[in-house]
């Protein structure tokens, strides 16, 4: 079926472009994946109309990462960056309204949570985590730091690529997308277990925000471009469990 294939106007979504749910190399996945069929359940009409959080309560620094914690007359340390994109439907199309919100870790690959047991130092004017509305071209903007690669307890020596979480809210209280966004030219992407998990490399380069020089602030910011697809052909790979897609 090429990308253009419609069925009734409905690009169907590819569930063998996700990853499989058990994945043993990405040791965690062996106790979370389901034991017992798949079961699709119809959304109900309460999860569809019912009301979106966040829409309401953006604050002018929720998509200021670098000095949405910092105090007076501080900021984050780190490489500054901008990241920006668009969020498509399955035809290409923008979604505009879609709430979506980020976090990540500190540029020392450090997040904060009280549960972290990295070694890495905390960054006082650092938080970690901001949100953004789409607008009505379906584009999203935020400024923040570069966060750093950190090791994680999967085997005796491996680490996580430098990477951002989005979670992405549609019109419902049903409709929410979870991914994460690498950073192109990252050496940890390929040796990475959760992202060998994916079963391709198309796959791979949708998830990896480019270098994107012309969005870049001089002196200041550079810019990568991530686009995120919800539906169809070239959808991005997403966490949710398959049933929940």
């Amino acid at each position: 079926m090429s990308d253009s294939t419609q069925i009734g106007g409905f690009v169907p979504r590819d569930r063998d472009w996700q990853p499989d749910a058990l994945t043993p190399p990405y040791k965690t996945s062996i106790k979370r994946s389901p034991q017992a069929a798949l079961l699709s359940f119809p959304s109900t009409l309460s999860e569809e109309t019912s009301p979106v959080f966040g829409h309401n309560l953006i604050g002018k620094l929720d998509n200021d990462l670098i000095h949405n914690y910092a105090q007076a007359g501080e900021s984050a340390i780190g490489p500054r960056i901008i990241v920006h994109g668009r969020v498509l439907d399955e035809m290409g199309r923008p979604v505009p309204g879609a709430l979506l919100e980020v976090w990540q870790a500190n540029a020392g690959g450090r997040y904060r949570h009280k549960k972290e047991s990295y070694l890495a130092a905390l960054d006082p004017n650092f938080g970690g985590c901001g949100r953004v509305i789409t607008s009505a071209d379906g584009t999203y903007e935020f400024r923040t730091i570069q966060p750093g690669p950190y090791p994680w307890p999967n085997g005796m020596n491996d680490w996580r690529p430098a990477h951002i979480h989005f979670s992405v809210f549609g019109h419902g209280f049903a409709q929410r997308l979870i991914t994460q966004m690498y950073f192109e030219g990252d050496p940890h992407i390929k040796l990475c277990p959760i992202v060998g998990a994916l079963k391709s490399a198309e796959a791979v380069d949708a998830l990896t925000a480019l270098l994107d020089m012309h969005r870049t602030v001089p002196m200041d910011s550079r810019a990568y471009k991530f686009d995120i697809v919800l539906r169809g052909r070239r959808q991005t790979s997403f966490e949710n469990r398959k049933e929940g897609l």
